[in-house]
C-alpha cells in the first residue's frame, strides 16, 4: 500500500511572534494555514472525507498521479469509513450534496455519482481492504449478529485491525435490507457480493442461515466470544391498526420487499394500494410495477395499478426525491393527504375496498412536519385487491432470547455502548436511519470494542473549524454545469423490469465533475497567495502531498492581507 503513504495533510505554522516585513515594521498580522472541516463532510453520517477523494482526483497532476493512480487513492481514502462505495454511490440519498457549498453557485457537486465511479472502480481493478497496523493480530474474537450494513462495517474495521470476526445472520445471504429491502433494479446483486467479498477476504467468516436465540444462544456467544455486536436492524413492518387489516390480501412492506428479493413468488391482484411516503413505500409500489419471481426464478410481469396513499403533502415525504420521480414516470399514482381508515372484505376474505379519510395539515408535530388531521365527514371508498403497508418498522429483539437487551428497541451511547457489559449495538435496532448512518455506527462501535479489548477508550476525531459559503470566493471558480446521471426511460425499465434503472455518470463525466469541488477549507494549489505575496512569503514545496502545496516564511511577511484575501477556499487565515 505504498500508494497511501502521506504526510501530515496540514502543516500549521505555530508561531509566538509578530512578523517583520522588509521595511523593518512589525505586522500583528500573521496568515495561517488551517485545514477547516467541509459541509459534505460535516454531514456524511460515516465521516467520509469526500473533498479528500474529489480533490485526489482533480489534483493528480499537481501531486504527480497517473489517472489510475489518483482512482486507486480515492478509493482508498473513501474506504477508510465506507466499505461499499459501489453499494453507496447507488442507493445512499447523499445528505452531504445537500450542504455542499457549491449549491449556492451553480448546484451541488455530484458526489454520490462520482462515488459509484470509484467504487465501480474498485471492484474492476479488485482492490483488496486496506488493514490497520495496530499491534495485530489479536487473539480476541467478536461476534457480529447481522449482515446487513452496520454489522458489516462494524466486522470489517475489527477485522482490518487484526481481530478475529464471525457474523451470524439468519437470512440466507449477506446484506440485510441491501439485499432483502432494496430492489435488484436499483442495487444488482453482484455489486453487493463484490463488496462484501472484500470483507470476507480480510478474513471475517460470515455464517448466513444462523439464527442467533435458535441455532445458537446469546449465552454461547458470551461464553464464546470476548465481545458482541448487534445490528439485527429492524426488519418487523408495523400494521396499520384499521377494522379489517386481519386476512388475506395484505402485507407489510418489509414483508413484501423481502419475499420478492428472496425469490418468492407473490400474487398480488390488478390493484394494489401502498400506504406510506418513505423509500420502502415507493420500493413496494414500483416493484408492484414490475415482477414477482416463482421458485424457478422465473420472471412474470404483475401489470398491477398501483396507487400510494400518503397523509402529508409531497414536500413532507421523506424518500428520495429522485425516487419518487421515477415511480411517477412509471405510472405509479400517489394520493396526498389521504389516510386509510378500515379495509373491506368479500364474503370470502378477499379484499374489495378501502375506505379512505382526506387530511388536511395542522401545525408542526415532534418531527417538524405538519401534522395531518382529518377533515370532518370527508370519506371515499377506493377499490383494491392487494394493500401493502410501509408505515414503519421495529427490530424483534425477543428472539435473541437475551433477558439483558430485553425486547424492544435497543439504546446505546455515541460508540455503540448498550450499558450491558460486553455488548455494542448500532443500525437499525437503535432508530429506523439511512445505510450511510449504520456504516458509521458500525465504523465507531469497532472503534470503541478495539479500544475496551485493549483496555482504552475511543478518541473522538479533534475537532475542526467548519467552512460555509461565506469564505468562497465564488467568483473565482468558472461556471460548470453538474453532471447528470443517465436513467433508462420508464417504458424501458418495465419492460426489462431485473436490470439496473439508474446508470449513473461516466468516468469521463466524473473527471470533469470532480474539478467543480471547492475543495472548501484546504489547499488546493491554486497559487493565489504564491502570485500575490510581494514579500516572497510562499515557496513551493518540491513534493507537495494533498493540502500540502506551499510553506510559508512568516519572517518576511509584512501583514499586507492579501494572501488570505485572496485565497478562494477559506484555507488561509489571519491571526
Amino acid at each position: 500500500m505504498g500508494l497511501l503513504k502521506k504526510k501530515d495533510d496540514v502543516k500549521k505554522p505555530a508561531f509566538a511572534f509578530a512578523s517583520k516585513g522588509s521595511g523593518g515594521q512589525l505586522s500583528p498580522l500573521r496568515p495561517v494555514q488551517q485545514e477547516k472541516l467541509p459541509p459534505c463532510t460535516d454531514r456524511c453520517p460515516s465521516g467520509n472525507d469526500i473533498r479528500g477523494w474529489l480533490t485526489t482526483i482533480a489534483l493528480r497532476e499537481k501531486l504527480g498521479l497517473t489517472l489510475e493512480q489518483a482512482l486507486t487513492r480515492a478509493w482508498y481514502l473513501e474506504v477508510e469509513t465506507n466499505p461499499f462505495p459501489a453499494i453507496m454511490g447507488r442507493v445512499c440519498p447523499h445528505p452531504c450534496e445537500k450542504q455542499c457549498n457549491r449549491k449556492e453557485k451553480d448546484g451541488a457537486v455530484a458526489i454520490n455519482s462520482v462515488e459509484r465511479v470509484i467504487g465501480d472502480w474498485g471492484i474492476q481493478q479488485n482492490l483488496p481492504l486496506p488493514r490497520l497496523d495496530e499491534g495485530g493480530p489479536f487473539a480476541e474474537r467478536i461476534a457480529v449478529i447481522g449482515a446487513g450494513p452496520a454489522g458489516l462495517s462494524c466486522a470489517y474495521q475489527l477485522a482490518r485491525r487484526g481481530y478475529g470476526v464471525t457474523v451470524f445472520e439468519s437470512l440466507p445471504a449477506v446484506g440485510g435490507m441491501l439485499r432483502y429491502g432494496i430492489p435488484q433494479y436499483r442495487l444488482p446483486r453482484h455489486i453487493i457480493d463484490a463488496e462484501v467479498k472484500k470483507i470476507e477476504d480480510l478474513g471475517v467468516e460470515i455464517r448466513c442461515g444462523v439464527t442467533v436465540g435458535k441455532d445458537v444462544s446469546f449465552a454461547e456467544l458470551r461464553r464464546d466470544f470476548q465481545a458482541i455486536f448487534v445490528a439485527i436492524g429492524a426488519h418487523q413492518g408495523k400494521n396499520l391498526g384499521v377494522p379489517g387489516e386481519d386476512g388475506p390480501g395484505l402485507w407489510t412492506g418489509t414483508e413484501f420487499l423481502n419475499h420478492v428479493n428472496a425469490g418468492k413468488r407473490v400474487e398480488v391482484g390488478p390493484n394494489v394500494v401502498v400506504i406510506g411516503g418513505g423509500d420502502t413505500a415507493i420500493d413496494a409500489a414500483r416493484v408492484s410495477k414490475r415482477v414477482t419471481m416463482d421458485s424457478a426464478a422465473v420472471s412474470k410481469r404483475m401489470g398491477a395499478e398501483v396507487t400510494i396513499l400518503y397523509r402529508r403533502t409531497r414536500a413532507e415525504m421523506p424518500a428520495i426525491e429522485r425516487e419518487i420521480e421515477e415511480a411517477l414516470e412509471e405510472g405509479i399514482r400517489i394520493e396526498y393527504l389521504a389516510a386509510p381508515v378500515e379495509i373491506l372484505r368479500n364474503q370470502d376474505g378477499s379484499v374489495r375496498a378501502m375506505k379512505v379519510q382526506r387530511m388536511a395539515l395542522g401545525e408542526p408535530d415532534s418531527s417538524g412536519r405538519r401534522r395531518p388531521v382529518p377533515i370532518p365527514g370527508d370519506v371515499y371508498e377506493l377499490p383494491v385487491d392487494t394493500i401493502i403497508t410501509a408505515v414503519s418498522q421495529q427490530p424483534d429483539l425477543a428472539r435473541l432470547g437475551s433477558e439483558e437487551l430485553g425486547k424492544d428497541w435497543l439504546s446505546c451511547d455515541e460508540w455503540g455502548r448498550t450499558g450491558v457489559e460486553g455488548v455494542w449495538t448500532g443500525g437499525d435496532n437503535i432508530g429506523l436511519g439511512l445505510a450511510t448512518i449504520s456504516i458509521g455506527q458500525g465504523a465507531k462501535a469497532a472503534q470503541a470494542i478495539a479500544a475496551a479489548l485493549r483496555g482504552g477508550q475511543p478518541k473522538a476525531a479533534p475537532a475542526r473549524p467548519k467552512v460555509g459559503p461565506e469564505r468562497i470566493k465564488m467568483a473565482w471558480y468558472p461556471d460548470k454545469p453538474r453532471a447528470e446521471r443517465t436513467v433508462r426511460p420508464a417504458a424501458e425499465r418495465l419492460a426489462r423490469p431485473l436490470e439496473e434503472v439508474d446508470l449513473g455518470i461516466t468516468q469521463e463525466q466524473a473527471l470533469e465533475e470532480v474539478t467543480r469541488c471547492f475543495s472548501c477549507g484546504k489547499c488546493f494549489a491554486c497559487e493565489n497567495c504564491w502570485m500575490y505575496c510581494q514579500n516572497n512569503c510562499f515557496t513551493k514545496i518540491a513534493d507537495p502531498q494533498l493540502g500540502d502545496f506551499y510553506k510559508v516564511k512568516l519572517e518576511v511577511c509584512d501583514g499586507c492581507k492579501k494572501c488570505a484575501e485572496e485565497c478562494p477556499c477559506g484555507f488561509l487565515d489571519l491571526v
